[in-house]
C-alpha cells in the first residue's frame, strides 16, 4: 500500500511539473513574427532580430517568447496568420518579408504595437503618417529600396556595352512594383539605355524569366526590391551562373553566396533594429513615439570569383569604390 502511494506521488509530481513549467513559460511576454517568406530563407534575419532583442536585455526562451509565422511566399496566408497572432495575444507584432505582412498586421489590430522592416516607402503605403512621428501603433525600419534600384541600374550600365539590354526582374504582385518600375523607366530614359522587364508571379517562373533573358540577349540583370529574391537567392544565383548572366542584388547575402554584385543597406542591421525597437516597446515605450529608422550607410559588395567565372572584368572605379571585395 505504501509502495502504491509512493508511485502515485511520483505520478502526481510528474504531472504537476510540466503544468508549472508551462505556466511559467506562458507568463513570458510573447512577440509575434509575421513574415511573407520562409524560415529557411530568412533564418539569418530571425537571428538578427534575436540579437536586437538581446541588446535590450531580452532572450528568447528566458524572459520572452517568440512565435513565428512564415507564409513562404504565399501572401494570401498572411491575413489569417496575423489574426492568429493577435488572438494569441502577442505583446508586439513584428513584420517583414513582404509588404503584405505589415498590411495584414495593420488590418488585424489597431492596438498591439507593430514593428516593420520594409524596402517600401512606409508613408506612401500608409504604414505610418510620417517618418519622424509615426503615430498610432506602428513604427519600424525602412532600407530605402526604391531609391536604390536606380543606383543599381546605374551600376549595371558600367558592366556592359551601351548596346546591351538590361533585364529588370520583378513581381507585379509586390506593392512596390509599380513605383520601382516607374523609377527604373525614368533612369533608363535619362541614361538612354534599353531595358526589358521580366515579370514573374513567383519563384517557379525564374526559369522562364531567364530563358526569355537569354532569347532577348539581356546583358545584365537587376532584380527589383522584393523579398522573394532574397528568400530564393540560391535558385537565382544558380540560374544566373548557368546562363552566364551578371546580376546586381539589393543586399550582401546573395553576393556572399556566389552572386556578382550588390548595392544597398545592410538587411541584417535593419532586422536587428527591429529587435531593438521590440525590446524598447516591451520596456514601455510607445510604437507611435519611435521614429522610423532609415539607413545611414550603404554598401557596395563585389564577388571577384563570380566575375571571373562570368568572364567579366569589373571596372577599376567600382573596385575602388567597393566596401567589400570577395576574392
Amino acid at each position: 500500500m505504501r509502495r502504491r502511494r509512493f508511485i502515485g506521488g511520483i505520478a502526481a509530481s510528474a504531472t504537476a511539473w510540466p503544468l508549472r513549467a508551462w505556466a511559467q513559460q506562458s507568463a513570458l511576454p510573447v512577440i509575434g513574427m509575421l513574415s511573407g517568406q520562409s524560415a529557411e530563407g530568412y533564418s539569418h534575419l530571425a537571428e538578427a532580430i534575436r540579437q536586437g532583442l538581446k541588446d535590450q536585455g531580452f532572450v528568447d526562451g528566458q524572459n520572452v517568447t517568440i512565435e513565428y509565422r512564415w507564409a513562404a511566399g504565399r501572401d494570401e496566408l498572411l491575413p489569417a496568420m496575423a489574426v492568429e497572432l493577435v488572438n494569441r495575444p502577442v505583446a508586439v507584432l513584428l513584420t517583414g518579408g513582404s509588404a503584405w505582412a505589415t498590411i495584414s498586421a495593420k488590418a488585424a489590430t489597431a492596438t498591439i504595437p507593430i514593428v516593420f522592416a520594409t524596402a517600401s516607402d512606409p508613408v506612401r503605403l500608409g504604414f505610418v503618417t510620417s517618418l519622424n512621428r509615426p503615430g498610432g501603433n506602428v513604427t519600424g525600419v525602412t532600407f530605402l529600396g526604391g531609391q536604390l534600384v536606380e543606383k543599381r541600374l546605374e551600376l549595371a550600365t558600367q558592366l556592359v556595352s551601351k548596346e546591351a539590354v538590361i533585364g529588370i526582374l520583378g513581381r507585379p504582385r509586390d506593392p512596390r512594383y509599380a513605383d520601382n518600375r516607374k523609377a527604373v523607366e525614368n533612369v533608363a530614359a535619362a541614361l538612354r539605355r534599353q531595358i526589358l522587364f521580366l515579370d514573374i508571379a513567383d519563384e517557379r517562373e525564374f526559369e522562364s524569366a531567364f530563358a526569355t533573358a537569354k532569347r532577348e540577349q539581356v546583358g545584365v540583370l537587376v532584380p527589383l526590391n522584393d523579398p522573394i529574391f532574397n528568400s530564393h537567392r540560391g535558385a537565382l544565383i544558380a540560374l544566373a551562373a548557368r546562363h552566364s548572366l551578371p546580376a546586381i542584388y539589393e543586399s550582401r547575402e546573395p553576393v556572399a553566396d556566389g552572386g556578382l554584385m550588390s548595392y544597398g543597406a545592410s538587411i541584417r542591421s535593419t532586422y536587428r533594429q527591429v529587435g531593438v525597437y521590440a525590446g524598447r516597446i516591451l520596456r514601455g515605450e510607445k510604437a507611435g513615439d519611435l521614429p522610423v529608422v532609415q539607413p545611414a550607410t550603404f554598401e557596395l559588395v563585389i564577388n571577384l570569383k563570380a566575375a571571373k567565372t562570368l568572364g567579366l572584368i569589373i571596372p577599376h572605379n567600382l573596385l575602388v569604390a567597393a566596401d567589400e571585395v570577395i576574392e
